[in-house]
């Protein structure tokens, strides 16, 4: 299987999480309903994951069909307490909030590649 192939199933995909996560920022601590819709898109994949430190941290699992390393890969979901002042179709939501460090692009790509792994997991 050729993983770029199966990496541009999934650009829409990270594009609309991306989009999404801009839109709905949320401070240090009260990533609430950004982990909820983390846990939502693994639900939906059929990946096994479980929700660890203060409640909002998710700890994902993906095993492959062969024996061999472990990988860890970790995003932050984060946003900063900034007003955005761009005037894109997928602005922040929220007074005063806004993803300027690029978490939300973590959270997104991250779960592209939960989508990746676990189409190519038996290789």
């Amino acid at each position: 299987m050729n993983i770029l192939e199966v990496a541009k199933k999934y650009e829409q995909y990270i594009i609309d999480m991306r989009r999404h996560f801009h839109m709905n920022p949320e401070p240090s601590m009260q990533e609430f309903e950004t982990s909820k819709r983390v846990q939502e898109e693994l639900d939906k994949m059929g990946v096994e994951y479980v929700v660890c430190g203060n409640g909002i941290g998710v700890l994902a699992t993906i095993r492959g069909a062969k024996p061999g390393k472990t990988i860890l890969l970790r995003a932050d979901m984060d946003a900063l307490t900034v007003n955005e002042e761009g005037d894109l179709p997928f602005k922040s939501t929220k007074e005063g909030v806004m993803h300027a460090c690029g978490h939300d692009a973590h959270t997104a790509l991250l779960l592209g590649a939960a989508q990746i792994l676990k189409d190519v997991k038996d290789e």
